[in-house]
């Protein structure tokens, strides 16, 4: 029988505070990018590869990843990736060369492949159906104060330094690595770590890819590549957008960022739960593409700062209600492969954050606006694929 959420508070604040490092690390790039062009005279193709080699590292381990989860245990996976965690932030921290941060944000993928799927996975272990969906809201919560407040407190410790953020971030993941160490026990038997192990002796990435392919999974995880594109392309170019558009400064940038933020978790730590029973999650994922694709278009015509700020909150709060929507989807149909499943959502995530970042960047240098319509357009094509998985869900139900 497993324990209520209200009887695991301990365990579930070290598991939220580990997702959470990991995209707070994602984002405190953001609000220093302007900053680190003039100081390394780079171009915005540049900087949004440097963006995208963190989504790149996190792909290609992400599937190795996630059968480590599933043979050694969840909680091995997340100190490990904590500990390389910090060890890149100060990688970057002291880095004068752009290859010295391009290495930093390589092995910060790494670590995010190991800790992403492993607390989601972990999470899904301890918790009932009943009450999964409010646990995969917390995790989103904790996502979104990470990636999109991060570039938030990346702005205001900035005031310090331009390199202060990484130290804090590589301090904070050490003493959560700690944390974990102490505090967490492996919530699966040796048993069922042994019985998995046997399970998986046969298959290897490539079969691991195609099973993503099967009918029941692949919708779910196309529009987490569509999510995962359309956030990382927005956020990539919105300081530097802001910077040269507006002349906003980082603290400027970093408050819109902010209030953004803690709006998009109050709704999701209070009302998801809610939307998901009253809606489902399908048709709750519906609804945010439509806002997304409405608010990123009109991202490109508006001026005035208070306008810039509601536009922010609104298409950040779709993006946060999107990911748990597709990830409690997919935990309910992964069943005893927590992990495969797990790691298969890094893995398509990490396709849309390498691909959204370099394109908006490219597109960044052809025109300011592009990247903000380009994102628009895929979130488009992602409701188009919803509006047909959902006619093949009432085929199949007419054929019973």
């Amino acid at each position: 029988m497993k324990k209520p959420l209200k009887e695991q508070k301990t365990v579930l604040l070290i598991l939220l505070s580990n997702i959470f490092i990991i995209f707070l690390g994602v984002g405190l790039i953001i609000p220093v990018m302007p900053s680190f062009m003039n100081i390394m005279h780079l171009s915005g193709q540049t900087m949004g590869y440097l963006v995208a080699a963190f989504a790149f590292a996190q792909l290609l381990m992400s599937p190795l990843a996630g059968r480590w989860i599933d043979c050694y245990g969840r909680k091995k996976m997340i100190i490990i990736g904590l500990f390389i965690f910090s060890v890149s932030e100060l990688i970057f921290g002291i880095g004068t060369h752009v290859s010295v941060l391009y290495l930093s944000r390589v092995l910060g993928g790494i670590s995010s492949a190991f800790i992403m799927p492993a607390v989601t996975a972990f999470v899904a272990d301890i918790t009932s159906v009943e009450e999964r969906p409010k646990a995969m809201g917390y995790i989103s919560a904790a996502i979104s104060i990470g990636f999109i407040i991060g570039p938030g407190i990346g702005g205001f410790i900035a005031e310090l330094g331009v390199r202060a953020p990484f130290y804090f971030a590589a301090g904070f993941a050490l003493i959560t690595c700690i944390s974990s160490l102490f505090i967490l026990t492996e919530p699966l038997t040796k048993q069922q770590l042994l019985e998995t192990t046997q399970l998986k002796k046969d298959t290897n990435f490539v079969s691991d890819l195609k099973r993503s392919f099967h009918p029941l999974y692949i919708i779910a995880f196309i529009i987490v590549f569509v999510l995962a594109f359309g956030l990382s392309a927005y956020e990539t170019v919105f300081s530097l957008y802001s910077d040269h558009k507006f002349g906003f400064t980082p603290r400027d940038i970093a408050t819109i960022i902010t209030i953004s933020a803690i709006f998009g978790v109050v709704v999701q730590v209070f009302m998801f739960g809610k939307m998901v029973d009253k809606l489902g999650e399908k048709k709750l994922i519906q609804i945010c593409l439509i806002a997304g694709v409405v608010l990123a278009v009109a991202s490109t015509m508006i001026s005035s700062y208070l306008a810039i700020l509601l536009i922010t909150c609104f298409i950040f709060l779709a993006f946060d209600l999107l990911r748990p929507a597709l990830t409690t989807y997919l935990s309910k149909t992964a069943e005893k492969e927590q992990g495969f499943i797990a790691g298969m959502n890094s893995t398509y995530t990490s396709l849309g954050n390498i691909v959204g970042p370099a394109l908006g960047g490219i597109l960044f240098d052809v025109n300011i606006n592009y990247p903000y319509l380009f994102a628009a357009v895929i979130l488009f094509i992602g409701l188009v694929i919803t509006m047909m998985w959902k006619e093949k869900q009432s085929a199949s139900s007419l054929a019973k």
